[in-house]
């Protein structure tokens, strides 16, 4: 019905954790949040499912979904081999997060 007027459909493991993100998966969405590895807004408006995730953490909820996953561009397009070379390389590094409130 919405294809091919609305071709990607995304879920946040932000909002939604690993297994709501891994059921939207199954339920037709296609897009595991994007770029989106560490978010800071939705934790800023109190989420409590975290604020990073590892490229394997997301591959892991698509795979929990029986999904593939791969990564993209902003606008969907393939990612030129040296920046997933370079995202692969950093994985898993967990900048220091600032807190959002002064305690």
């Amino acid at each position: 019905l919405l294809h091919p007027h609305i071709t990607n459909i995304q879920t946040s493991w932000v909002k939604l954790g690993t297994e709501g993100a891994a059921e939207m998966l199954r339920s037709g969405a296609n897009d595991l949040g994007g770029t989106l590895m560490e978010e800071t807004i939705s934790r800023m408006a109190g989420s409590s499912y975290g604020s990073y995730r590892s490229i394997q953490d997301l591959k892991a909820i698509a795979e929990l979904a029986g999904r593939p996953s791969r990564p993209r561009t902003t606008l969907y397009g393939e990612v030129p081999a040296e920046r997933v070379a370079a995202a692969t390389a950093s994985d898993g590094h967990l900048p220091e997060l600032l807190p959002v409130l002064p305690s």
